[in-house]
């Protein structure tokens, strides 16, 4: 019996039994003995043991409810509703909630360094890249100058993928971590309206403003993006997405009128450096971003066939 309630309702029912047994010995022995006045009811012992059990349960309920409050407010900050335990509690439960409290910040300062020093990091790298960019641009060779352009963006893309990877891993270990689909791709959509003006898109989306995920705001912007932006490049006219709930997951398709991706090269294209099209432009990490991260927020991508024509991607991420 591992329920600390039952175990109080347990012990509290053979702690009445008990009393009452020994109440009735006790008043048995004195009638016998002939003290005046004293009679066994056994009505009256039987409104006495059920009015004591009552008590007990009441006050067992009232002892509890502040373990139920810690439940609740446990529960809030795994789902992302709240960044600590909030509440005033018993002595005794108060000192455990202070401890989780100051390990959560602790925690939080940690991954805070971590990432900070990693945006140094690509701060740092990226001015070099951007030095070279400008000087492949100038170069008196042609041919030269754009062998270089093409290993700075790959370089580019390669830090950017490592340093995604590694602030999904720090982050999918805080709880807490919550943000609204929609809130991430209307502006993503702006975006790409933007930058693929002369195409004439038109996107479609149909997003409900309560789907949350446990995923931190950049990284969900991160697989929405090469998601939104590999079906703008691939579709004639139209992108659509959408999301839905299912069981403890999100999913979130995005879809085109395009060419689509063959049976046989949807899994291949997941993997890290492979394009479909190795005339197009890229490195082929965009969808393997994606893997990666949604994996590491135990999540998953998956690639199907479009109902519009093209290629639907199918994005799973945990529920908030």
């Amino acid at each position: 019996m591992r329920s600390l309630r039952a175990r109080l309702l347990v012990g509290g029912l053979l702690w009445t039994l008990g009393l009452v047994l020994v109440t009735e010995v006790v008043v048995r022995q004195l009638s016998q003995r002939g003290v005046p006045g004293i009679r066994i009811h056994y009505g009256a012992m039987s409104i006495l043991a059920i009015g004591l059990l009552a008590t007990g349960l009441t006050f067992a309920h009232i002892g509890l409810s502040p373990v139920g409050r810690l439940r609740a407010r446990l529960a809030a900050v795994r789902s992302g509703q709240d960044a600590r335990v909030a509440g005033h509690y018993p002595t005794e439960v108060q000192s455990l909630v202070d401890d989780l409290n100051a390990l959560l910040d602790d925690r939080e300062k940690s991954i805070a360094r971590a990432q900070a020093h990693a945006g140094n990091l690509a701060h740092g790298l990226k001015t070099p890249l951007a030095v070279l960019a400008q000087e492949a641009s100038r170069a008196t060779d042609p041919a030269l100058g754009s062998a270089i352009t093409q290993q700075v963006e790959r370089m580019r893309r390669q830090m950017d993928y490592h340093l995604a990877h590694a602030r999904a891993a720090a982050s999918g270990s805080v709880l807490g971590t919550r943000c609204q689909v929609a809130e991430s791709v209307e502006p993503l959509i702006r975006t790409l309206q933007r930058l693929y003006a002369d195409r004439s898109l038109s996107f479609e989306s149909a997003l409900l403003l309560d789907h949350a995920v446990r995923c931190q705001r950049e990284d969900l912007d991160e697989m929405l993006g090469n998601l939104l932006d590999n079906a703008c490049q691939w579709a004639r006219s139209r992108v659509s997405v959408a999301s839905s709930v299912e069981h403890t997951s999100v999913r979130i398709v995005v879809e085109d009128d395009g060419p689509g991706i063959p049976v046989e090269l949807r899994e291949t294209v997941l993997q890290r450096g492979v394009r479909a099209d190795e005339s197009a432009a890229g490195s082929g990490l965009g969808l393997a971003i994606v893997r990666d991260l949604a994996g590491l927020y135990g999540g998953s991508i998956e690639l199907g066939a479009s109902p519009l024509g093209g290629l639907r991607a199918t994005l799973k991420l945990p529920a908030a």
